[in-house]
């Protein structure tokens, strides 16, 4: 098994080729929450997932509440899960997403389409991981992600899409 990822001169390469661990992309996330279901949550919140309805502390120990379709816990709630993809390079330069809602998260808030994101190295009691494994078969070929087009955005000048901020932007 190859790593999936390198650093070069301070900077994460993920290797999309190689079949090491490695955070999942937004669209892999996603699928993987939903297990097929099509609603905000895959059953009933409260028999799924911690929110903010708990009144808890910290996160809880993972299986406590029922699995999804695929059979994984804690897919919503409990702890929201880095994801591979930038958050929005226009705005918020390296910033990764985080997907899912945690045990402090209004229950709103914890549902599968619901993104959020911080920077490398940020520590919240509520944010963890669970890890892909596995490559594709060309570099571009990242189930919802891009390199080159996250790029793309992060460069974008003039006329940005509506909601986009540029990051030196003077309102920011």
């Amino acid at each position: 098994m190859e790593p999936s990822y390198t650093m070069d001169a301070g900077e994460v390469l993920w290797w999309t080729h190689r079949s090491g661990y490695r955070l999942p992309t937004e669209a892999e996330w996603e699928y993987a929450c939903r297990a097929g279901s099509q609603g905000p949550h895959y059953g009933a919140l409260g028999a799924i997932a911690w929110t903010a309805n708990d009144q808890l502390e910290s996160p809880q120990d993972v299986g406590l509440k029922l699995p999804n379709d695929f059979g994984l816990f804690d897919t919503l709630g409990n702890a929201w899960e880095w994801c591979w993809d930038h958050l929005d390079p226009a705005r918020y330069g390296d910033y990764r997403v985080f997907r899912g809602g945690g045990f402090a998260d209004k229950h709103w808030s914890v549902r599968a389409s619901t993104r959020r994101g911080g920077a490398p190295g940020m520590c919240h009691p509520d944010v963890g991981f669970r890890l892909a494994r596995g490559g594709f078969k060309t570099p571009d070929a990242a189930q919802g992600w891009s390199a080159r087009e996250d790029r793309d955005r992060g460069s974008m000048s003039g006329m940005l899409p509506s909601g986009w901020t540029p990051r030196d932007h003077p309102d920011r």
